[in-house]
């Protein structure tokens, strides 16, 4: 699956997005989440606190108890506000 990285996400990961293949174990969003901070340093100060990291799964806003099966793009963002 694809993953796009937005905002400081995207400046804290270093990259725009990257294909990633995680573990069979890694069944939801939050599960996603959880593995994708365990990659390093640049992923854990991206990921450390993933409550507030809102996703998209092939660009639609989604919950992080969401299965990722079939999932061919997500989007990671930063907490949004309006002006």
């Amino acid at each position: 699956m694809k993953a796009v990285y937005f905002a400081w996400v995207r400046e804290r990961v270093g990259k725009t997005e990257e294909e990633l293949a995680p573990p069979s174990s890694v069944k939801t969003v939050a599960d996603l989440l959880g593995w994708l901070g365990k990659r390093g340093e640049e992923y854990e100060h991206a990921f450390g606190n993933a409550k507030v990291i809102r996703v998209a799964i092939d660009q639609t806003h989604v919950k992080h108890e969401t299965p990722i099966a079939g999932a061919r793009e997500i989007a990671f963002f930063p907490p949004m506000t309006g002006g």
